[in-house]
């Protein structure tokens, strides 16, 4: 038995959703799956990691070099990757007293004002980031670990931060058609 509801059921008082949230995710122009399945594969790649370093530590006594480091990585790409899955779902942190208080029309201009601000941030860290990722390049730097070139790890901050960005301006769009038909019909 499955303890889903139906499409359309309303929600009982005892499900984690309120009522005014729909379970389903909003059609967007790039699917949503893209962060789900990188998602999946980022906590595939880390499971894997971890285990093969407890084998290697259990009948060793040593433990792969290069496992903690990029164990981080992935950590940090994951937390990228969950924040851009978030937005596009418009399930960002916000303060529900001002967000939910007031008119339709005020919850959707600040739905939008967030989503603006969210854009501006992470588009401006994309636009410093790079020059982060420019000076790994051109001074070689190397990881402390393994010593592979900076850059490859660096790299993700800027498109990963881009990625969020595009998301906001696409739940700003997304809210402001919302409200146009709802003000239409």
């Amino acid at each position: 038995m499955s303890s889903t509801p139906e499409p359309g059921a309303q929600l009982d008082a005892a499900s984690p959703l309120p009522p005014d949230i729909d379970a389903a995710d909003e059609p967007a122009k790039v699917p949503l799956a893209i962060e789900d399945w990188a998602t999946v594969v980022i906590m595939a790649l880390l499971a894997c990691i971890t285990f093969a370093n407890v084998l290697v530590r259990y009948f060793t006594d040593s433990s792969f070099a290069w496992t903690e480091e990029f164990s981080v990585f992935l950590m940090i790409l994951l937390a990228m990757v969950a924040g851009s899955a978030a937005v596009a779902r418009d399930r960002n942190i916000r303060i529900e007293y001002f967000s939910e208080a007031g008119s339709m029309a005020r919850r959707r201009r600040l739905a939008q004002f967030g989503a603006a601000m969210v854009a501006i941030l992470f588009f401006l860290i994309a636009g410093l980031s790079i020059r982060v990722v420019w000076d790994d390049y051109r001074f070689e730097e190397t990881s402390p670990g393994i010593g592979v070139p900076q850059w490859w790890y660096s790299i993700w901050l800027p498109i990963v931060s881009t990625a969020i960005g595009l998301r906001a301006v696409g739940l700003f769009i997304r809210r402001g058609r919302k409200a146009a038909d709802e003000e239409s019909a």
